[in-house]
């Protein structure tokens, strides 16, 4: 898991030239962005822009992913995302669902939550266990992109 800002995200690109696609579509955002699905790179890279309200970790899964690495970055609101080691989460609820590319896991005492701010994003790779969207001191509604990059 990477924590850092939009303005450090050159630091990163050389993990993979698919993350170089990825920061610069997030350099190109707003918060006038149309909502849904956005093509970056056919399905190697592709964004979803997002708005919801955030809700109680309590009510939430921990999800991981096995072909994308996650991109989460804030325009609006503010969110805790927890993160956890894949190993550490050892009640699958979902197993792992090639289609969807995710599993679901239960909650752990020993999830780390991560206070988002916008500008701020989060790379998540597929050893990281994580629940995005949650309260932050009180419920918000979010604006946010999920940058999907295969791996």
């Amino acid at each position: 898991m990477i924590l850092d800002t939009l303005e450090q995200s050159s630091t990163y690109e050389a993990i993979s030239p698919r993350l170089v696609k990825a920061f610069n579509f997030l350099r190109q955002m707003s918060d006038q962005f149309p909502l849904g699905r956005h093509e970056i790179d056919g399905d190697d890279v592709y964004a979803m822009v997002q708005s919801f309200a955030t809700t109680p970790v309590e009510t939430r899964k921990y999800e991981a992913h096995r072909q994308y690495i996650d991109v989460q970055y804030l325009i609006t609101g503010r969110e805790v995302i927890y993160w956890a080691p894949l190993p550490l989460l050892t009640e699958v609820l979902m197993p792992f669902d090639e289609k969807q590319d995710a599993a679901l896991y239960g909650l752990i005492p020993e999830g780390v939550p991560v206070a988002m701010r916008p500008g701020q994003f989060m790379i998540l790779f597929p050893e990281d266990g994580h629940i995005p969207g949650c309260i932050h001191e009180t419920a918000c509604d979010l604006y946010k992109v999920v940058v999907k990059v295969r791996v």
